[in-house]
C-alpha cells in the first residue's frame, strides 16, 4: 500500500465501524509483525504512549490498546510512513505532555499516579475538542489533507490509536466482532471479455 493511500484511508474516520475484510487486509501492511522492535520511540516515550493509548481504549470485557500492540503500530507509522516533519511534530508532543503533567502535578507523566495520568489525558482531550470546534466554526481554516498527522499531538495520537486498534486482529475480531475472511479467489479471468472479442 502506498503512503498516500494509507493516509487517505486513515482520514476517513467514519469508516471505522464498517471495515470489511478486504479493507482490513489493506491495513495489514501497516500492522507490526510479531517480535517487532521499536525504531523511533525511546523507552520513556513508549511508556508514555502505552499509558495514553490504554486510557483511550482501556481493557474492558475485550482487550484494550495495550493488548493490540497499538504502541508498536504507532512506532511503525512514525518510522516507515510519516514524513520527517510529521514525525518531528509528533515526537515534540511528548515534551508537551510532560510540561502539562508538571504544571498540574509537579511530575512527568509516567511518574504520575493513574488518577493524575487520567486527568492529564482528559485535559488534552478537552483542549482538542475546543480546538476542533474553533476550526469548525472558522471560515479561514482550510481542511487539512491528512489531518491525522498534521494536527495536535493528542489529535494525531487519537487517530492512530483508533486505527491501530480497530485494524488489529484483536480490535477487528473481538471488539467489532467481525471475521477475517480472505477475499474471493477468481482464478484466471480472461483479459478480454467475450462481448469485446466479437467486435
Amino acid at each position: 500500500m502506498q503512503r498516500r493511500e494509507l493516509f487517505r484511508l486513515l482520514g476517513a474516520g467514519a469508516a471505522l465501524p464498517v471495515f470489511d475484510s478486504n479493507l482490513l487486509a489493506m491495513f495489514q501492511a501497516a500492522q507490526p509483525k510479531s517480535g517487532y522492535t521499536l525504531r523511533t520511540l525511546n523507552p520513556r516515550q513508549n511508556a508514555t504512549l502505552l499509558i495514553m493509548t490504554d486510557l483511550i481504549i482501556p481493557e474492558t470485557d475485550t482487550p484494550g490498546a495495550k493488548a493490540a500492540r497499538v504502541n508498536e503500530f504507532i512506532d511503525l507509522i512514525l518510522t516507515e510512513w510519516a514524513h520527517e516533519d510529521e514525525r518531528n511534530r509528533f515526537m515534540a508532543g511528548f515534551d508537551e505532555v510532560d510540561k502539562l503533567s508538571n504544571a498540574l502535578f509537579a511530575k512527568d507523566f509516567v511518574d504520575a499516579t493513574p488518577i493524575q495520568q487520567h486527568a492529564v489525558v482528559t485535559e488534552l482531550d478537552q483542549r482538542l475538542a475546543v480546538q476542533r470546534e474553533a476550526e469548525r466554526n472558522s471560515p479561514y481554516v482550510r481542511r487539512r489533507r491528512y489531518s491525522q498527522l498534521s494536527e495536535s499531538f493528542f489529535g494525531s495520537l487519537k487517530y492512530m490509536t483508533l486505527y491501530g486498534y480497530y485494524t488489529s486482529e484483536i480490535g477487528f475480531t473481538k471488539e467489532l466482532g467481525k471475521e477475517i475472511i480472505p477475499g474471493a479467489y477468481h482464478g484466471c479471468n480472461p483479459l478480454i471479455s467475450p462481448a469485446a472479442s466479437k467486435v
